[in-house]
């Protein structure tokens, strides 16, 4: 049996999808974060209780610890939504920044889905633990689209 090949097309290969961009990116920050915990032999451990100084939050946000991530939705207020809105405009681009205002309204709503989505996270407008870890290690890049 003789078996013939035909020439492959020159269609580019496809772009990995969102999904697996996304896993790669969340793993990525995952071993910088796991590394950058790392203490070197003999150095000393900071105390636990030790907050973080105001550079170490990513775009200097700090209106609640960081240590500070109560479930935060539509209708909420507060603090905590201060932080929320405040990191998610650490985000670069021509994505619109928040008021930082502390009211979880529909413009919060709506960029609190966008990032889940770039983080292949349920896009449900809910801020709970995996979205706080988002919004304190956002991905370098998202290729979503942001709703007009």
């Amino acid at each position: 049996m003789t078996v013939s090949r035909t020439a492959s097309s020159s269609v580019p290969p496809a772009r990995p999808s969102a999904r697996r961009r996304r896993v790669v990116a969340l793993a990525g920050a995952a071993a910088l974060t796991l590394g950058a915990l790392a203490v070197a032999p003999g150095a000393a451990a900071a105390p636990e209780t030790a907050a973080p100084t105001v550079a170490a939050v990513p775009g200097g946000c700090a209106y609640t610890a960081t240590s500070n991530r109560p479930v935060l939705r539509s209708g909420s207020s507060g603090a905590a939504v201060k932080q929320a809105q405040c990191l998610s405009n650490v985000w670069g681009g021509l994505v619109p920044k928040l008021k930082v205002d502390g009211k979880f309204g529909a413009a919060t709503q709506t960029k609190i889905k966008w990032i889940q989505g770039c983080h292949g996270l349920r896009e449900d407008g809910v801020i709970g633990a995996l979205t706080w870890e988002a919004l304190y290690y956002p991905v370098p890049d998202c290729y979503d689209t942001y709703p007009s």
